[in-house]
C-alpha cells in the first residue's frame, strides 16, 4: 500500500475547500460568480503585447533548452536594474535567483532555513503557502497579528512576543494578500529594527509592489543597513502573467550572514535543473520594456476597488477596511448568530447566493469571521455578485 507523506498531508489550501462545492453547483447548471482566485488572466487583464511576442519569439528562435539553474544571466541583470530603479538597492546578478514563481522561492527559502521545530514569523492573516510550506518542512508558522482597525498594519508588539530561540526569520507580505494592506514606511522600519535586535533575516514578498492605490510601496531592502533581507517578486501580478509561473528573489545581505542559506538554496535549485527558459526571455522584455499598460489596468482596478468597498459597507452584518494595494478585500462578518464559523458562512453564501468567496480562517487565526473577495471582474459582474450577496444577507438577518 502506498502511504501519502505526512508532510504533504499536513498542507491545507483554503481555496480548494470552497472551489470543490462550487464545481458541484456548476455541474448542475447553476451559474456561480467566482470571486475566489486572484488570477487577472481569468478576467480582462493580459500580459503586455511585447512580453507575449518575446515569449513566442523565444520558442521559435529555439530557446527551448535547459537554462542555468540560477536563471539566465540576461534576466538576472534585468532584475538588478529593475530593483535598483524601484528600490534603490545595490545588488549584482549573483544576488539574484530565478524561480518558478514566488511559490518556488518560498520552497527554497523555507527549505534552507527551517529544521523540524523551528518557526517563521508570518502575518496573520497570511497567504496560505506561508503556513502550509513552513509546516511541510516540519516547522511552525508563528502567526503575528495585523490590526484591522489600523488598516491591517502589523502589530509590532505582538511580533516581539512571538520571537524565541527557534525563530528563524520574519516574513512580510506587502502589499498584503488577503487584506490588501499597504504597510507604512515607519512600520517597515520597526520590523527591521526588531529583526536586527534578534539577528533575524526578513523575507519580503513584494509580488504586488506596483499595484497600489493611494500610497507607494516601500521595500525593507531599501531601508536596511545590516539586517539581511530576501526579496521575492515575479511576473504573475504586476506583469499579469500568472500562468507562466516565473518569479525571482534576491539577497540584500551586506554582512554575508546568509552564506549557508545561499549555498543550500543553490543546491536545491540545481536539483530541479532550471526555471522555464523561453519564459525568461519574455520576462526580460517585461522588465526592460514599457509599463504604460499598468496605468490603464490600475485605473480599472481602482474603480472596482471603490465600487466593492462601498457596496460591502452598505450590506447589513458586513464591514470592511479599504485595501490600499493588490486586488483583494477582506470583509468582517459582524452578525454571526446564523453560522457556526466563517467557512459555514461562505458555503451558505455559495449555495444560496451563488457567489464564491474564500473563508478567512483559511488565511490564519486572525482571519476568523472574515472572508476574502477578489475584485478583478468588471463592475457589472461585481454588481451582480453584490446584489445577490446583499439579498442573501437581508434574508438571513430577517430584513
Amino acid at each position: 500500500m502506498i502511504h501519502a507523506s505526512k508532510r504533504a498531508m499536513g498542507i491545507e489550501y483554503a481555496i480548494r475547500d470552497v472551489a470543490l462545492p462550487a464545481r458541484e453547483l456548476e455541474k448542475q447548471g447553476i451559474k456561480v460568480i467566482r470571486l475566489n482566485i486572484g488570477d487577472p488572466g481569468k478576467y480582462d487583464f493580459q500580459p503586455p503585447r511585447h512580453m507575449k511576442e518575446a515569449y513566442c519569439k523565444a520558442i521559435m528562435d529555439g530557446h527551448n533548452y535547459y537554462g542555468t539553474s540560477e536563471g539566465l544571466p540576461e534576466l538576472r541583470e534585468a532584475i538588478v536594474q529593475r530593483e535598483k530603479k524601484k528600490n534603490g538597492v545595490d545588488i549584482t546578478p549573483d544576488d539574484v535567483r530565478v524561480t518558478a514563481a514566488v511559490t518556488e522561492a518560498l520552497q527554497f527559502v523555507f527549505g534552507a532555513l527551517v529544521n523540524p521545530g523551528d518557526n517563521i514569523l508570518v502575518p496573520s492573516p497570511s497567504y496560505p503557502p506561508y503556513i502550509g510550506l513552513v509546516k511541510f518542512y516540519g516547522g511552525i508558522p508563528n502567526e503575528y497579528l495585523t490590526v484591522e482597525e489600523n488598516g491591517w498594519q502589523p502589530d509590532i508588539d505582538d511580533m516581539r512576543k512571538r520571537i524565541d530561540e527557534k525563530t528563524k526569520a520574519i516574513a512580510v507580505i506587502n502589499p498584503n494578500n488577503p487584506t490588501g494592506a499597504l504597510y507604512e514606511k515607519g512600520t517597515i522600519r520597526e520590523i527591521l529594527d526588531l529583526a536586527g535586535e534578534y539577528d533575524l533575516p526578513v523575507i519580503s514578498d513584494e509580488i504586488y509592489d506596483l499595484m497600489t492605490y493611494e500610497g507607494k510601496h516601500v521595500s525593507p531592502a531599501s531601508l536596511t543597513k545590516d539586517v539581511p533581507v530576501i526579496v521575492m517578486n515575479g511576473m504573475s501580478k504586476v506583469y499579469f502573467a500568472t500562468g507562466w509561473r516565473l518569479g525571482y528573489f534576491y539577497y540584500v545581505d551586506p554582512e554575508n550572514k546568509l552564506a549557508e542559506v545561499r549555498e543550500a538554496i543553490d543546491k536545491m535549485a540545481r536539483i530541479r535543473i532550471c526555471p522555464n527558459t523561453p519564459g525568461q526571455f519574455a520576462a526580460i522584455a517585461g522588465l526592460t520594456g514599457s509599463m504604460d499598460y499598468l496605468d490603464e489596468y490600475m485605473t480599472k482596478l481602482k474603480e472596482r476597488r471603490d465600487y466593492i468597498y462601498k457596496r460591502l459597507n452598505e450590506i447589513p452584518g458586513i464591514s470592511t477596511q479599504k485595501p490600499q494595494g493588490a486586488f483583494y478585500i477582506f470583509p468582517k462578518i459582524e452578525e454571526r448568530s446564523k453560522w457556526k464559523n466563517d467557512k459555514e458562512f461562505v458555503l451558505d453564501a455559495l449555495n444560496e447566493a451563488h457567489v464564491l468567496f474564500v473563508h478567512g480562517s483559511g488565511f490564519g487565526r486572525a482571519g476568523e469571521w472574515h472572508f476574502r473577495i477578489v475584485f478583478l471582474p468588471p463592475v457589472e459582474v461585481l454588481k451582480e455578485a453584490m446584489d445577490n450577496f446583499e439579498a442573501f444577507m437581508r434574508k438571513r438577518l430577517g430584513e
